[in-house]
Protein backbone atom coordinates (compact mmCIF):
# COMPACT_ATOMS: atom_id res chain seq x y z
CA UNK A 1 0.00 0.00 0.00
CA UNK A 2 1.30 3.88 -0.59
CA UNK A 3 2.39 5.21 2.65
CA UNK A 4 1.28 9.13 3.65
CA UNK A 5 3.19 10.34 6.97
CA UNK A 6 1.36 14.17 7.83
CA UNK A 7 3.12 15.93 10.01
CA UNK A 8 2.83 19.70 11.09
CA UNK A 9 -0.33 19.80 13.15
CA UNK A 10 -0.45 21.54 17.19
CA UNK A 11 -1.85 23.94 19.24
CA UNK A 12 -2.44 26.99 17.77
CA UNK A 13 -4.31 30.86 19.04
CA UNK A 14 -6.86 31.67 16.29
CA UNK A 15 -5.91 33.93 13.90
CA UNK A 16 -2.41 31.47 13.97
CA UNK A 17 -0.66 29.33 11.23
CA UNK A 18 -0.29 26.14 10.60
CA UNK A 19 1.87 24.06 7.18
CA UNK A 20 1.13 20.83 7.37
CA UNK A 21 3.00 18.47 5.04
CA UNK A 22 1.92 14.57 4.10
CA UNK A 23 5.07 13.03 2.90
CA UNK A 24 4.42 9.87 0.27
CA UNK A 25 5.97 6.67 -0.59
CA UNK A 26 5.39 5.13 -4.03
CA UNK A 27 6.46 6.34 -7.96
CA UNK A 28 2.58 7.38 -8.40
CA UNK A 29 2.59 10.30 -6.17
CA UNK A 30 3.30 12.47 -9.33
CA UNK A 31 0.48 11.39 -11.20
CA UNK A 32 -2.40 11.41 -8.53
CA UNK A 33 -4.99 13.44 -7.16
CA UNK A 34 -3.85 14.30 -3.46
CA UNK A 35 -6.18 15.74 -0.95
CA UNK A 36 -6.46 17.20 2.53
CA UNK A 37 -9.33 16.01 4.69
CA UNK A 38 -10.34 16.60 8.32
CA UNK A 39 -12.83 15.41 10.74
CA UNK A 40 -13.92 17.26 14.28
CA UNK A 41 -14.78 14.81 16.94
CA UNK A 42 -18.91 14.09 15.78
CA UNK A 43 -19.18 14.85 12.60
CA UNK A 44 -18.57 13.53 9.43
CA UNK A 45 -14.94 13.43 7.87
CA UNK A 46 -15.15 16.48 5.27
CA UNK A 47 -12.71 17.40 2.29
CA UNK A 48 -10.67 20.06 2.83
CA UNK A 49 -8.83 20.50 -0.44
CA UNK A 50 -7.35 18.96 -3.37
CA UNK A 51 -4.95 19.39 -5.90
CA UNK A 52 -4.80 17.39 -9.03
CA UNK A 53 -1.01 16.10 -10.68
CA UNK A 54 -0.65 19.48 -12.78
CA UNK A 55 -1.51 21.45 -9.38
CA UNK A 56 -5.15 22.40 -10.20
CA UNK A 57 -6.56 22.73 -6.62
CA UNK A 58 -10.00 23.23 -4.97
CA UNK A 59 -10.98 24.32 -1.71
CA UNK A 60 -14.05 23.80 0.83
CA UNK A 61 -15.96 26.81 0.90
CA UNK A 62 -15.26 26.97 4.55
CA UNK A 63 -11.22 27.49 4.06
CA UNK A 64 -11.40 29.40 0.91
CA UNK A 65 -8.69 32.43 0.91
CA UNK A 66 -7.53 30.92 4.53
CA UNK A 67 -6.20 27.81 3.67
CA UNK A 68 -3.51 26.83 0.41
CA UNK A 69 -2.62 22.96 -0.93
CA UNK A 70 0.71 22.73 -2.79
CA UNK A 71 2.52 20.09 -3.86
CA UNK A 72 6.27 18.96 -4.31
CA UNK A 73 6.64 15.95 -6.97
CA UNK A 74 10.27 15.88 -6.35
CA UNK A 75 9.72 15.77 -2.43
CA UNK A 76 6.97 13.59 -3.23
CA UNK A 77 4.73 15.93 -0.53
CA UNK A 78 1.94 17.55 -0.30
CA UNK A 79 1.75 20.66 1.81
CA UNK A 80 -1.45 22.72 3.61
CA UNK A 81 -1.20 26.27 4.28
CA UNK A 82 -3.47 26.99 6.96
CA UNK A 83 -3.39 30.94 7.85
CA UNK A 84 -5.78 32.61 9.76
CA UNK A 85 -6.79 29.58 11.64
CA UNK A 86 -10.65 29.41 13.67
CA UNK A 87 -11.56 27.66 16.36
CA UNK A 88 -13.59 25.63 14.41
CA UNK A 89 -11.29 24.39 12.05
CA UNK A 90 -10.20 22.37 15.14
CA UNK A 91 -9.84 18.40 13.94
CA UNK A 92 -7.52 15.40 12.78
CA UNK A 93 -6.60 16.14 9.39
CA UNK A 94 -5.89 13.66 7.30
CA UNK A 95 -3.64 13.52 3.64
CA UNK A 96 -5.17 11.32 1.36
CA UNK A 97 -3.93 9.84 -2.04
CA UNK A 98 -6.95 10.11 -4.03
CA UNK A 99 -6.00 7.29 -7.35
CA UNK A 100 -4.70 5.00 -4.78
CA UNK A 101 -7.04 5.71 -1.68
CA UNK A 102 -4.88 5.63 0.65
CA UNK A 103 -4.86 7.60 3.84
CA UNK A 104 -2.51 9.15 6.32
CA UNK A 105 -2.63 8.34 9.89
CA UNK A 106 -3.68 11.82 10.67
CA UNK A 107 -2.57 14.51 12.46
CA UNK A 108 -4.54 16.78 15.40
CA UNK A 109 -5.26 20.35 14.95
CA UNK A 110 -6.37 22.05 17.94
CA UNK A 111 -7.19 26.15 17.82
CA UNK A 112 -7.97 27.39 20.52
CA UNK A 113 -7.16 30.88 23.34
Amino acid sequence: QVQLVESGGGLVQPGGSLRLSCAASGSIFSISTMAWYRQAPGKQRELVAGITPGGITNYADSVKGRFTISRDNGKRTVYLQMNSLKPEDTAVFYCKNVQTNSWGQGTQVTVSS
